[in-house]
């Protein structure tokens, strides 16, 4: 059971600016609503640790003092703004009498819903903070786990990770560096839209495949889907990378990286576990990350939404099954290489002015009715790669977190890709999948893996 014991409205400790900040059209085709992840620290956390957290929370807040405001929907012009008014953030503090073990492995499931703060989506969007925290206490042994909820039309998870990490640092007694600083003027991407027609044709922006023999998705909304954390070792991402560039070796061309095979395995294990007819099309949904895929790019630490959207090339099951998983890898790897500069620019062009912007006008006059991305799940998939972040130098003083993670179950197939805590060069998958087809995902999971591979390694 989990106890709020105090809430605090938390504020910037210095005057900021108080002035409106334009978004981009970036961040208004990300998903509505807040993100929620969950760090969890098994160091303890007492009285003192706690409110150190709550005062460095009062120092970001003036670096990154649009975090502190609220959203503005802006009627004559059907777009949202960021009013820097420093109402300020959430900050929870709770206490459970369950223990860590009794958590498990932090999967995304029922019981962690209590580790994050709930949001109250029938308030106006004017009055909805951007940011909350929830820091929850285990009181038999003061460790610690740390629910944040973020909107994602402030930050996407690079800007995310930068944004925890820097107020560790404070709360550690560090000053950030000039490059750890916010860079927050989102209207260098302010693009000239251009009124010519669409420069490629964007099948990322196109309905994704059905199941066959149906004519929409609804049957497949409706199924529940489950989460799971599934670890692979070291060992085992160089297997999958060895059975990848086998066959890449021999036509060759340039190695597949860990995260190629490893998305190319989930994608071939996913479609196996559902069972679905041979010719049944399939294809994989991205969100990349584009701050130097731009021409300029982007600087490093920008603060805001830099992802572009990007899709798989459809392919049939069976094709996808019988091929070497250099079949799929290469078209993960082409849907990524894509997103050239002059591609991002195309998408934004045609995404401006479609539903989209439609959808976030709905939302902010419902009030409450939170409105939910396109369908991705079965025969699809959505993937999304965290690899490469730093998530674990989020230490607040007393130790690095022994675990990162989603915090919610996804409404359709998803698969995360993060590194683990362990620092060995292993990863997590956190598998969101269909109740139905989950025990058998995780048996191919594991099984193919050595399916293919020589026995020297």
């Amino acid at each position: 059971m989990v106890t709020i014991t105090a809430s605090h409205t938390v504020i910037p400790n210095q005057s900021t600016p108080k002035t409106r900040l334009w978004l981009s059209d970036n961040d208004h085709v990300v998903r509505l609503g807040h993100t929620p992840i969950i760090y969890v620290y098994k160091a303890k956390h007492n009285h003192e640790a706690i409110e150190r957290m709550r005062t460095s929370l009062t120092e970001i807040l003036v670096h990154y003092y649009p975090v502190g405001g609220r959203l503005s929907w802006i009627e004559e012009r059907g777009r949202l703004e960021l009013d820097c008014n420093a109402k300020g953030v959430i900050l929870l503090e709770a206490e459970t009498t369950k223990t860590l073990d009794e958590y498990g492995d932090f999967s995304p499931t029922y019981p962690i819903k209590d580790l994050i703060p709930t949001i109250d989506y029938t308030q106006p969007i004017e009055e909805l903070p951007l940011l909350l925290v929830q820091l929850t206490t285990f009181h038999r042994d003061q460790s610690l786990a740390m629910g944040v909820a973020i909107s994602h039309i402030l930050f996407d998870g690079v800007a995310t990770i930068q944004f925890i990490n820097s107020w560790a640092k404070l709360a550690r007694g560090d000053t950030l560096d000039p490059d750890e600083m916010p860079f927050l003027d989102r209207t260098i991407l302010k693009f000239p839209h251009s009124p010519l027609a669409p420069r490629f044709d964007h099948p990322e922006l196109k309905p994704p495949p059905l199941i066959l023999g149906t004519s929409d998705c609804t049957n497949e909304q409706k199924k529940k889907t489950t989460a799971a954390s599934l670890k692979l070792t070291s060992e085992e991402v160089e297997k999958l990378k060895k059975k990848a560039n086998d066959q890449s070796q021999k036509d060759g061309s340039r190695p597949y990286s860990r995260y190629e095979a490893i998305a190319a395995h989930i994608w071939r294990c996913a479609s196996k576990a559902r069972e679905l007819d041979d010719n049944q099309p399939t294809l994989v949904r991205f969100n990349a990350d584009i701050r130097s895929r731009l021409n300029p790019p982007l600087p490093s630490n920008y603060s805001g939404n830099a992802l572009a959207r990007t899709v798989t090339s459809t392919c049939y099951v069976g094709e996808l099954i019988s091929n070497p998983l250099s079949y799929a890898a290469q078209m993960i790897r082409e849907s990524v290489e894509l997103l050239t500069n002059e591609y991002i620019r195309s998408q934004l062009d045609v995404i401006l002015g479609q539903e989209v912007l439609d959808c976030l006008r709905a939302f902010v006059l419902r009030q409450g009715e939170l409105m939910i991305a396109p369908f991705s799940g079965n025969p699809n998939l959505h993937l999304t790669s965290w690899m490469s972040m730093p998530m674990y130098e989020a230490d607040f003083g007393r130790g690095k977190p022994v675990h990162f993670g989603l915090g919610y179950v996804s409404p359709h197939d998803r698969a995360l890709i993060i590194p683990s805590p362990d620092g060995d060069g292993s990863v997590i998958v956190s598998m969101h999948f269909q109740m139905a087809h989950m025990q058998l995902f995780k048996k191919f999971f594991y099984d193919d893996i050595c399916v293919g591979v020589r026995s020297s390694l």
